[in-house]
């Protein structure tokens, strides 16, 4: 009111100073104006745009419309159960901010006939870029939830299904969470999905304001050697902390020169790749302070985060602490500590990667010199046991293959002879 009540005094003053006067408009033309038909002008001006806040629609608010389970991999990867068109099997799909559409997995469309129309498309991912075909026009059934004219491209995920040991037949990224408020309980391990509009975020957490393109880009904190501000990714389906590209590493100066990151392999879209992994001394998001973050150095040949836009990303073994409401359409996230937020980070290394295969656990590349290699181990082994652990659950064997500085008896099959090997886990600490 103050603001809009001096405007009108100045331009008054203006207009009484003489009968008329000369005045540049926007288009930069000269216009002579009446005195008299100046003040009217500005009256209305000013009363105007009163009359049309009164008249402004009243924003509805929030209604949920579907509540149901999700489960929690490695990495806090989050998964939940969803119906394609009119086939009776659940698919297994990963909720995932970190991705710019909604997908489908190659082998998931061949076995259930899916007809799809090849494109000229490419996506990337962090192992490469390959063009994909499309399920145009086709609907997804969540519990009490039907999702109505998605386009699904189509890609392998074979290499995550190994990785969870359960199938993953697609990726819900930016075409579900656009029309969405979606709560996510890590607690309950809960998922609400809301209609747009006015919603009231819970008293104790923070409201993010990241930058919405397909994809949140949060302005955050990192500190080692020196302290960082700089945007990362807000990345869901991402199953670590915190990651940055050797780029940004390397440009920042951000890391102490102790720091000897070890050489370890991870997988995503497009298949497998080495990385580096080390920690920092803290990751700041939001309000919130995390310490000694294990941060993976990725060599982004495929320009997968996007720098000098951004450094890297933020995953979910790091969001997981907190429940979240990711409300796309006014740009916000809310986060909530929850019961895991004071949970310790996983230091362990191992320097081998195990994947489910046909319904075997197996080893896959043995880094030189690590403590895998040390023990014995080789390309191909099928991992029995962990431990006392006979289970035959590879996210129950990762868990156990995490713990730093321990030693670990696995037993082995190797050309169908068992084998038994002690594994002293290394820490990137």
């Amino acid at each position: 009111m103050v603001v809009v009540f001096l405007i009108l005094a100045f331009s008054l003053q203006l207009a009484t100073s003489s009968k008329s006067l000369t005045k540049l408009s926007p288009l930069g033309c000269i216009l002579k104006i009446d005195r008299m038909r100046f003040i009217t002008t500005i009256l209305l001006l000013f009363f105007v745009p009163v009359s049309m806040q009164a008249q402004k629609p009243v924003r509805p608010d929030a209604k949920l419309i579907t509540k149901f389970p999700f489960k929690m991999y490695s990495g806090g990867v989050m998964i939940i159960k969803a119906a394609y068109e009119n086939i009776k099997d659940s698919f297994n799909f990963i909720l995932d901010t970190g991705s710019g559409g909604i997908s489908l997995d190659s082998s998931t469309c061949s076995e259930f006939n899916i007809n799809l129309v090849q494109t000229d498309t490419s996506i990337t991912g962090i192992a490469g870029t390959q063009k994909v075909s499309f399920a145009f026009n086709r609907s997804l059934n969540l519990p009490g939830l039907k999702l109505e004219r998605m386009n699904f491209h189509v890609t392998d995920y074979n290499v995550l299904t190994s990785v969870y040991g359960e199938k993953i037949d697609g990726i819900m990224g930016f075409s579900f969470f656009s029309k969405y408020i979606v709560k996510i309980n890590f607690d309950s391990m809960k998922v609400e999905i809301f209609s747009p509009g006015k919603i009231k975020y819970p008293n104790g957490g923070t409201t993010l304001h990241p930058i919405f393109t397909f994809l949140p880009v949060q302005y955050m904190s990192v500190k080692d050697k020196r302290k960082v501000d700089f945007n990362f990714y807000f990345d869901t389906g991402a199953g670590l902390c915190f990651l940055m590209s050797d780029q940004f590493a390397k440009d920042s100066s951000i890391l102490l020169s102790k720091r000897k990151p070890v050489t370890t392999q991870a997988e995503g879209m497009g298949g497998k790749l080495q990385m580096r992994l080390t920690v920092v001394k803290e990751v700041k998001l939001g309000p919130y302070r995390f310490r000694q973050v294990p941060t993976y150095l990725y060599k982004d040949d495929f320009h997968v985060t996007s720098y000098p836009f951004t450094g890297g990303l933020v995953g979910n073994e790091l969001l997981r602490r907190f429940n979240m409401i990711i409300n796309y359409p006014d740009r916000e996230i809310h986060l909530l500590p929850n019961n895991q937020f004071n949970e310790t980070f996983e230091y362990g290394y191992t320097g081998f990667s195990i994947y489910f295969v046909n319904g075997k656990i197996m080893v896959d590349d043995v880094i030189k010199n690590s403590p895998a290699d040390k023990a014995g181990f080789q390309l191909d082994d099928e991992i029995i046991s962990v431990g006392t652990n006979f289970s035959n659950n590879i996210q129950q064997y990762k868990d156990l293959l995490q713990e730093p500085n321990v030693k670990i008896q696995v037993i082995i099959k190797r050309k169908g002879a068992l084998n038994t090997l002690i594994i002293n886990t290394g820490s990137i600490l």
